[in-house]
């Protein structure tokens, strides 16, 4: 049956980050859909993110389409260009390759959840506020290249 039953799968907050890059995403807890879902090509993950959480360091893609959805909630899209308000309703694209780094503040006092998919070719990609990137084979390095113990989940 082509229905994901979320209720069925347990969400997680693991995050493949180096110390002390992991503390913002603490309150992240997120289901990935694509792996029970069957999809291939592309991937999906359910996310919410409590209050006071980030959905991640800011970040860009260099081979990876993302699209978000908001389901509930509100977040604070950061970005080069500021800071945008999204609600329920709302949508973000974030195109491979262009440099503006990302990511979701719940500032709120309450939950927000939301979709995110991406697809494209894992070439790795680059974090704009910290001296870290991470690598197509899943580690994760200084922007000068000293590798740090962690690897991507």
């Amino acid at each position: 049956m082509p229905k994901v039953d979320l209720d069925a799968l347990t969400p997680t907050n693991r995050t493949g980050y180096p110390a002390p890059f992991d503390e913002p995403v603490q309150g992240r807890w997120y289901r990935r859909l694509g792996p029970v879902s069957g999809l291939t090509d592309f991937g999906a993950s359910h996310v919410t993110l409590e209050p006071g959480a980030w959905s991640s360091q800011r970040h860009w893609h260099a081979g990876e389409d993302e699209f978000l959805v908001m389901l509930s909630g509100e977040a604070v899209l950061v970005d080069d260009d500021g800071d945008t308000l999204l609600r329920a309703g709302d949508c973000a694209a974030f195109p491979k390759n262009d440099g503006n780094g990302h990511h979701l503040q719940n500032r709120g006092s309450v939950p927000c959840v939301f979709v995110v998919v991406g697809g494209g070719r894992q070439m790795g990609g680059e974090y704009s506020d910290i001296d870290m990137r991470f690598t197509a084979d899943g580690r994760y390095e200084t922007k000068d290249g000293v590798d740090y113990a962690a690897r991507r989940i």
